[in-house]
């Protein structure tokens, strides 16, 4: 997959004064997007506008004096392992939560750097301009909606095949099996807050499957990994915020679930506690390394670029389990 933003450029001095700028998601995934708006020697950043799939979002209103419009977009924590991968070649100031920075090339405390792509969006019919987030799969509205219900329903725990964005009795299935174990009318589905709602169940424990939750005021990262019986894949990592929990995306029926996770700060370096990382693993040493990655090759982790790390057994005899990662 690639980040849309880079297929696309912007140039804003032909667009009519009335015209708003619009953010438009055909992608399977929520996605908050920040803006940067590089003026002369200044450049601003604004964050974070929160964009459901087949949904659009303005980010800008009016009339804009602006050399270039950059824009950065990530996915919700839920989704695990940075699916958007960020290849932009501005690096401007971004923070956690929402925010608007003024001068966004010099980061201060509580802010990090993140790659920015000159966007250029084309004029709608109703006068507005749009640039729009897409996968490969190159999904329209309806496809991208449906998609993104899919993927929500494999992370909370849920058999709907494949995740292409095609209606079939898997997905009918499973969606209904959701709404009924979460007590939700069929009439919730075309509801504006839905995807809100799948992601809310998304993010609480689940008597089916693997869930981590974090209980500590810190950012958590968690990597997984299956064994088949013919070999070990593990992967990582999955950003858990505090307070928050997720599912795993664990397919299929593995003989043994093993999993890690670590506690960091902003800047992604471990927290430590009496100088000892605070971390949740065990001794099943197998393969990760300091950015995205998975492999099912788990031997010889230091001459392949990546570092030996314990990992801890999940009883999963039960069907469910929930991990808790809490203070000590």
């Amino acid at each position: 997959m690639t980040l849309p933003a880079a297929a696309v450029s912007f140039f804003f001095s032909s667009a009519p004064a009335f015209a708003d700028l619009k953010i438009c998601n055909r992608m399977s995934y929520v996605v908050e997007a920040a803006i940067g708006i590089d003026d002369k020697a200044a450049t601003a950043t604004r964050g974070w506008f929160r964009i459901d799939p087949a949904t659009c979002r303005v980010v800008v209103q009016g009339t804009l004096s602006a050399d270039r419009i950059l824009l950065n977009a990530r996915a919700l924590g839920v989704y695990g392992a940075s699916p958007i991968p960020q290849n932009g070649s501005d690096m401007l100031c971004v923070a956690q939560d929402n925010f608007v920075i003024a001068a966004a090339r010099q980061c201060r405390s509580g802010q990090t750097q993140a790659a920015f792509t000159q966007i250029t969006p084309t004029q709608g019919d109703d006068g507005n301009l749009v640039a729009y987030l897409a996968e490969d799969s190159e999904y329209d509205d309806e496809q991208a909606r449906l998609a993104g219900i899919q993927r929500l329903l494999v992370i909370a725990g849920y058999d709907i095949g494949a995740i292409d964005g095609v209606d079939g009795p898997k997905t009918q299935a499973a969606l209904a099996a959701f709404l009924k174990s979460r007590g939700l009318s069929t009439d919730v589905v075309s509801s504006p807050n839905f995807f809100k709602t799948m992601v809310d169940a998304a993010q609480a424990p689940s008597p089916i499957g693997l869930t981590w939750c974090n209980d500590t005021p810190h950012k958590v990262m968690a990597a997984v990994a299956t064994d088949d019986g013919k070999s070990v894949t593990s992967r990582g990592w999955y950003r858990i915020d505090p307070k928050t929990c997720l599912h795993p995306d664990v397919a299929g029926q593995p003989k043994q679930i093993f999993s890690f996770a670590e506690a960091v700060d902003g800047d992604n370096r471990a927290i430590k506690l009496k100088d000892k990382p605070l971390n949740w693993g065990g001794d099943k040493q197998l393969c990760t390394r300091e950015t995205k990655f998975e492999t099912n090759e788990q031997t010889d982790c230091g001459a392949r670029g990546f570092a030996p790390t314990g990992f801890g057994a999940v009883d999963m005899s039960s069907g469910g389990k929930t991990l808790r990662f809490a203070m000590p």
